[in-house]
């Protein structure tokens, strides 16, 4: 089937389409407005693939939107674009509302307007899957139970809260207007292609220039890390095989608090990249520094993951310390990939794209 998966230059949706590629028979259409996050260089080893095809396209502005519908007619639709950073959506909500709200609106409304069209077979097989955080259940205490589907929702951020806002509008598409929606909610991420502003590329990228290591408060903030992988495995088996209307949790079974994370990524690359004598520190855990916590900053997330497994039979496979092994040497391995965010050089060739 044609898969049409939304914000898929990004970290999350790069690694989807490398699997379903690698994985399944299915054609995957990307579409991307490419914001700052949008990477296509996460897809070079993809782009000549025949079932591969990518469109240039902002969900906000829906004539578009209907347009890329109308040209790919989906079978299935996979909607990750979303602005994510919790930082960003303190500085600048409006965006946050904008992406999020507005355009999951957009994108619900021109996937049922493709939905009602379709025969009876077509509509029968078609599933639209919303993948949202398990930060929209708001912050745990240290001996809390971990948030299930049925979690009451309690946003703390602008970024949260949007997310939340994105939530009832899918499950309010499946009640009104029985669109085939799916949801998921997970937990923190962590792998290949992440971009550079999030807490673990930042770790190494960090490490590696010799600069302080940034730390919220005192780093007891406690989050359940979630191998890219596992996670894009686990939103195919939502697609392929879960229940219409349900929410399906995923996480990692990985709660670590961010400096035990932190001092854990320096002791790795300690090992892969040791420091030379003349070194003005003795270990990479000498950067950390600790800044002023970010406003309504949660305590702790953690995922029950028990419905996706009783259902699906769908496990995390990666354990923590394998898991950021992996990710420290593929960062140390990708260093152009890397190199070119931060010089800002892969943004240059992204005008004009279009559809290809």
């Amino acid at each position: 089937m044609k898969i049409l998966i939304t914000g898929a230059a990004g970290f999350i949706g790069s690694n989807l389409i490398r699997y379903l590629l690698r994985e399944t028979d299915h054609e995957v259409i990307n579409l991307d407005k490419l914001t700052y996050a949008g990477n296509l260089d996460s897809l070079k080893d993809i782009q000549a693939d025949a079932r591969y095809q990518f469109f240039q396209a902002d969900i906000v502005d829906r004539e578009q939107i209907d347009a890329v519908f109308a040209e790919v007619e989906p079978d299935s639709v996979m909607h990750l674009a979303a602005e994510s950073h919790v930082d960003r959506s303190i500085d600048a909500p409006g965006t946050f509302i904008q992406t999020n709200v507005v355009g999951t609106l957009n994108l619900l409304q021109s996937a049922r307007q493709h939905f009602q069209n379709l025969d009876r077979e077509r509509k029968d097989s078609f599933r639209f899957l919303h993948v949202s955080t398990d930060e929209v259940y708001g912050s745990l205490g240290p001996d809390d139970e971990a948030f299930s589907e049925t979690t009451p929702y309690s946003p703390h951020s602008p970024y949260s809260a949007s997310k939340a806002s994105s939530d009832h509008l899918a499950r309010a598409w499946f009640d009104t207007y029985r669109m085939p929606i799916l949801i998921t909610n997970c937990s923190n991420n962590y792998g290949p292609y992440q971009f550079p502003e999030k807490l673990i590329p930042v770790v190494i990228l960090k490490a590696l220039k010799r600069e302080p290591i940034p730390i919220y408060g005192c780093g007891e903030n406690i989050r359940d890390w979630l191998y890219v992988n596992d996670h894009v495995k686990a939103l195919y088996q939502v697609l392929d095989r879960g229940r219409c209307g349900e929410t399906y949790n995923i996480g990692g079974n990985n709660e670590l608090a961010n400096i035990d994370l932190v001092r854990l990524i320096c002791s790795i690359l300690d090992e892969f990249l040791p420091l030379g004598k003349d070194e003005v520190i003795n270990q990479y855990a000498d950067l950390i520094h600790f800044v002023t916590d970010r406003p309504g900053h949660d305590f702790r997330y953690a995922i029950n993951s028990s419905k996706i497994r009783d259902e699906l039979g769908w496990e995390p496979s990666e354990a923590v310390e394998t898991g950021f092994r992996k990710t420290v040497q593929w960062y140390l391995e990708n260093e152009s990939w890397w190199k070119r965010i931060l010089s800002g050089d892969y943004q240059l060739d992204r005008i004009g794209l279009g559809k290809s």
